[in-house]
């Protein structure tokens, strides 16, 4: 049987190394708006552009674009180009999967 220092040392030994903690923990500040959040839950179910998710969330162009900007830089979202406008999706599922689970523990209270 393991000594409770073995067993913490065990455990101290499997943590993510502390940069890996420092990058989730600046991902998660991302979901930490509500916003980006109002912004993900749209594109879970389409791929949109600014004028449309600006009309959907009665939100200004510019604000739309800056809270893009920072999904884009923390790679939650994507564009791709059709002729002159740029459509937005989530970047792979693993994003629909954290926001669904996320949605999921809120709602077990």
């Amino acid at each position: 049987m393991q000594t409770r220092d073995e067993i913490l040392e065990k455990v101290a030994n499997n943590l993510p190394k502390e940069e890996l903690l420092y990058e989730l923990a600046e991902l998660f500040k991302i979901f930490g708006d509500s916003s980006r959040i109002r912004i993900l839950s749209l594109l879970s179910k389409e791929k949109l552009c600014v004028s449309e998710i600006s009309k959907i969330l009665n939100l200004s162009n510019s604000a739309i674009s800056h809270q893009l900007r920072i999904l884009r830089q923390a790679r939650l979202v994507r564009y791709q180009k059709h002729g002159k406008e740029v459509y937005y999706e989530l970047d792979d599922d693993h994003i629909e999967k954290i926001f669904e689970q996320g949605l999921e523990h809120i709602q077990e209270v």
